[in-house]
């Protein structure tokens, strides 16, 4: 059973966030009670519902402890006893996930960043397979891409490529897919038919506010160039490009893929924000690194997570052994849903252990 002082906690936060916001008059108050309302919102409708269905039971249990009862009405109760019973460990079950602590990032919206790893002119062109499956996943949540900066492959697909993904909740979608992805399959160029092994890496970083990370403007070098890439006519006749460098960590950032200077600095910020955010957070995980029961949620960007195998049409999740003999539709982006539906309840499992344990 759920600890009922936790839950009447929480109903009467709801309730005091609710007459706060009702009397709240400054903006920036009511978006931060607005923001916790909605969050507790969800977990307040789950409360409900189990203390409803928990009642129900109850009820009904004394209705079978009466000495009196009709034999007809207790074999009618003894009946709908079961199906009560499990539909009250559903909701409990989804009241305790809506209780887990919630990463502070999942409802950013992401920069994604997409690299071709070993292989050469294959790994380019596996990047740029990874790349499409992401843009039309999103494209099926609703959500918007936008490029940043794009290096292109020799003969095709992206020696490397960065892209804004906006959307509510697409962090929390999308960081599991941090990690080093694998492909194995025959080249266009191979004449013998042999498979080749090549690699990508996939970086998920959530967007980060000017708030989350203190960037002082004395550490930073900017320079500005001719835009690269594709581009009509306006390429190389505006300096509109922007490298900015990160002095005290190395981390440099380009952006070219908006004729405004102004815009494409703008831009080079927020993914430089983001990389900075990152490096702490990876140095916090490393700190932790004792732990690894929480590993799927690790982010290491030197795990190997997955293996795309052409030949048997099959994808390995290699961190939870799950595979889907659904390659061409996971990289559709149609059944990707159901490899990180996976990961996310894998990650919800470890994290009720942990509670549990705690």
């Amino acid at each position: 059973m759920l600890p009922a002082a936790r839950l009447d906690a929480l109903l009467a936060r709801h309730a005091d966030i609710g007459a706060e916001l009702a009397a709240a008059s400054g903006a920036e108050a009511i978006a931060r009670l607005s923001r916790e309302f909605k969050d507790l919102d969800r977990v307040v409708e789950r409360v409900r519902a189990y203390r409803a269905a928990a009642r129900e039971l109850a009820d009904l249990d004394s209705l079978l402890a009466e000495p009196a009862i009709d034999a007809e009405m207790a074999a009618l109760a003894r009946g709908e006893r079961p199906a009560l019973q499990e539909r009250l460990a559903r909701l409990e079950h989804e009241v305790r996930l809506a209780l887990l602590p919630k990463d502070a990032m999942d409802d950013r919206s992401v920069i994604l960043e997409v690299r071709a790893g070993t292989g050469g002119d294959e790994a380019a062109l596996f990047a740029g397979d990874l790349f499409r499956m992401y843009q039309r996943y999103a494209g099926l949540q609703g959500w918007s891409v936008e490029v940043i900066s794009v290096s292109e492959g020799t003969a095709g697909g992206f020696k490397e490529i960065v892209a804004e993904i906006k959307g509510e909740g697409a962090f929390a979608r999308l960081k599991f897919e941090s990690g080093t992805h694998r492909v194995q399959r025959v080249p266009a160029t191979e004449t013998s038919g042999r498979i080749h092994t090549s690699a990508a890496t996939v970086a998920v970083l959530p967007e980060i506010e000017d708030v989350d990370v203190a960037i002082d403007e004395k550490d930073l070098r900017i320079d500005t160039m001719r835009s690269g890439g594709a581009g009509g006519q306006h390429v190389n006749k505006t300096e509109s490009a922007v490298r900015i460098t990160h002095l005290p960590t190395g981390i440099v950032v380009l952006v070219q893929e908006e004729r405004s200077q102004h815009r494409n600095k703008a831009k080079a910020m927020a993914h430089l924000r983001a990389k900075i955010f990152d490096m702490q957070e990876q140095a916090r995980a490393s700190a932790r690194a004792a732990d690894r029961r929480l590993q799927v949620g690790s982010g290491d960007r030197s795990e190997r997570i997955r293996t795309y195998n052409f030949p048997q049409g099959r994808v390995t999740d290699h961190r939870i052994n799950l595979t889907l003999y659904k390659l061409p539709q996971v990289l559709a982006g149609d059944s990707l849903s159901e490899l990180i539906d996976a990961l996310v309840a894998e990650h919800q499992a470890a994290l009720l252990a942990a509670d549990e344990t705690a």
